[in-house]
């Protein structure tokens, strides 16, 4: 049977090895390649790179956050780089707003004024108001953190603001923070402490799901293994993005591409 996969790393590849990568994913048979952004790695960027070597995939940022990176600054990058809009999933987040509702929901709208029509714009969201809001106004809904059930249940929140707005639902995405060989489990422990501390949302979001420290995302010994855990999110979602947690270097990025291949 048929899956679709995407695969998401950290902005700021080196462009050769950004390129290799997307060539060796287009050839595994992902849907889609994402970057997340950071102040000093643009996502966009990297996802021209992305482009370079790989035009027939979507490619995807999650997500540029709307209080440093405003939606004219947004459209202007995407002309700047030549990205294709028919082909991208433009993530949007509330950063460090105060409120996210509102401000997400003008954004939104002059994105859709900025871009040429069929652009598709994502929310990120964890809980149920920005879940909920995505199925109304948005072309998808990135989820991060989560466990699979917890992954159905942002699905269904989805699902019910888009039928509020008497609209069809739209894409449901997450990004599962994956690992593989030496150090795997070291690594997800890492990185999911760190977000167990950003902010008191992140706080909130791990109390709810009550796992310990390691447990929300995958981190094998074999590349069997992680399929095994990756389709336990296969039916809650409509593109499962794994997240790469690599060992460094090239051959670290190749292992995790493809033990989490379709």
């Amino acid at each position: 049977m048929s899956r679709k996969r995407g695969l998401g790393v950290d902005a700021g590849l080196d462009p050769g090895l950004a390129r290799d990568l997307a060539a060796r994913c287009a050839e595994l048979g992902y849907a889609s390649l994402w970057s997340n952004d950071e102040p000093s790695s643009p996502g966009l960027e990297t996802l021209a790179h992305f482009a370079e070597a790989a035009p027939q995939l979507d490619l995807g940022v999650g997500v540029l956050p709307i209080d440093r990176q405003p939606p004219a600054a947004i459209a202007a990058a995407i002309e700047r780089l030549g990205l294709d809009p028919a082909r991208l999933w433009l993530g949007i987040g509330s950063g460090r707003l105060p409120t996210q509702i509102d401000p997400l929901r003008r954004a939104v709208a002059e994105l859709r004024e900025l871009l040429p029509d069929g652009t598709r714009i994502v929310i990120a969201a964890l809980r149920p108001r920005l879940c909920r809001l995505g199925g109304e106004i948005a072309d998808g809904v990135l989820l991060n953190w989560m466990l699979p059930d917890g992954a159905a249940r942002g699905r269904e929140w989805v699902r019910e603001g888009a039928a509020v707005a008497g609209r069809e639902a739209p894409l449901v995405a997450s990004y599962i923070r994956t690992a593989v060989g030496p150090g795997a489990q070291a690594r997800l422990d890492a990185v999911e402490g760190f977000y167990r501390t950003l902010n008191p949302g992140q706080v909130r979001h791990f109390e709810a799901i009550g796992v310990p420290l390691g447990h929300v995302g995958v981190a094998a010994a074999t590349a069997v293994e992680v399929s095994e855990r990756l389709a336990l999110y296969q039916p809650a979602l409509d593109l499962p993005i794994a997240r790469v947690l690599p060992e460094p270097g090239a051959a670290g990025l190749a292992a995790v591409a493809g033990a989490a291949a379709p």
